[in-house]
């Protein structure tokens, strides 16, 4: 009973957040620093085989798009949600650990390069998942990290860079599609 307690409660508290304000299926423009941020779409045709992995997915879209928004605080929010997330994925450390670097890191910088590790984390579980309906797009900026390149995952072929924001939205290219 105590460990359905330990692990039913964090996940509830996930989809209860991933759940909040999943009413709507419009575009969202979120107001941040007196810049209009990219809209937020909520994708209910996407599911992947392991329901975990779905709800922590949603909450890894939302940083992506605070990522590539230059949003400190929205990418904190998320990655925490993805922290709390990852740790139910008993077999994954590296995730959780990746999502807690980004709530804890000072800088955008430092989000970024742990936001890396986390993509390339959560491009190995889903490929070992599968897609219950719908693809998902493996998208890779060559110039990412001083010309080393990242990778990232996003839910269309549009390029929306998380890695350098408003400074490059458009750049990098479709690598792969994980369906």
């Amino acid at each position: 009973m105590k460990k359905l307690i330990k692990i039913g409660i964090p996940i509830a508290s996930l989809f209860l957040l991933i759940a909040c304000g999943n009413g709507e299926n419009k575009k969202k423009e979120v107001q941040q620093n007196n810049k209009t941020s990219v809209p937020i779409l909520k994708n209910p045709a996407i599911r992947i085989n392991d329901d975990i992995l779905n709800a922590i997915y949603s909450q890894y879209a939302h940083l992506t798009v605070a990522l590539a928004n230059d949003n400190i605080a929205e990418a904190k929010l998320a990655a925490n949600a993805i922290e709390a997330g990852a740790r139910e994925i008993s077999s994954d450390r590296n995730l959780a650990a990746s999502a807690a670097e980004i709530v804890s890191a000072p800088d955008i910088d430092k989000q970024r390069a742990a936001y890396s590790k986390l993509s390339n984390e959560m491009v190995l579980l889903l490929k070992k998942a599968g897609m219950a309906e719908a693809e998902l797009y493996v998208e890779y900026c060559p110039m990412a990290f001083d010309n080393k390149g990242a990778v990232w995952i996003s839910a269309t072929k549009e390029v929306r860079n998380p890695y350098f924001g408003e400074k490059m939205l458009k750049c990098g290219e479709v690598k792969e599609i994980i369906k």
